[in-house]
């Protein structure tokens, strides 16, 4: 069994598709190089988890007070990305409300259960939703492994700054490619 998982962030069409409600390019763009991640992740052997921003219908969410509505639930801005297959078998998806995977979800219940120790992150936004999730990893005592080339925001400084702030504090930072070297290797399982 391999120590690492995939964690996909927030790869749902109110983030990815042109119409959606909280769109932007960059999320588009990263889309087939997450695509080959989730392959090359899944030839090794790896846990998959997809982690949905979920708001319920016409309920009242206090996050939604600082944001633009978005992920609402009953609508196809809440659907993973069709170009992300997820295997209803093997892979999880978890509902989150907050920026965190780990806050309010069973992710670190999942991860723990399945003897992760490493957790390679890639989807959107750099600066929140991947930058929460990278700082509870680490604080949980995973090593977070963003790929930064399948990480994305509204804002190519933004993205580096987060980055180069991951790398420094939190955890490591590699190219699709180094991670596909590692797991070849048998680094990473």
């Amino acid at each position: 069994m391999s120590k690492s998982a995939l964690i996909i962030v927030d790869m749902l069409k109110d983030f990815t598709d042109p119409q959606g409600l909280v769109y932007y390019p960059q999320n588009r763009e990263v889309l087939p190089r997450i695509k080959r991640v989730l392959e090359e992740c899944r030839k090794h052997g790896l846990l998959v988890v997809f982690l949905k921003h979920f708001y319920r219908k016409e309920k009242f969410d206090k996050n939604l007070q600082n944001m633009r509505p978005c992920c609402l639930e009953g609508t196809e801005g809440d659907e993973i990305d069709p170009l992300l297959e997820v295997d209803p078998v093997k892979d999880y998806v978890i509902q989150k409300r907050r920026y965190s995977g780990f806050f309010g979800t069973d992710l670190d219940m999942v991860l723990r259960e399945n003897k992760i120790e490493n957790v390679i992150i890639v989807g959107t936004k750099t600066n929140c939703c991947i930058r929460a999730t990278v700082t509870d990893a680490y604080n949980l005592d995973y090593l977070p492994i963003v790929i930064a080339d399948c990480v994305a925001t509204n804002d190519e400084t933004v993205n580096r700054v987060h980055l180069t702030d991951i790398r420094k504090y939190f955890g490591r930072v590699m190219t699709s490619e180094e991670l596909f070297d590692l797991l070849h290797k048998g680094e990473l399982s």
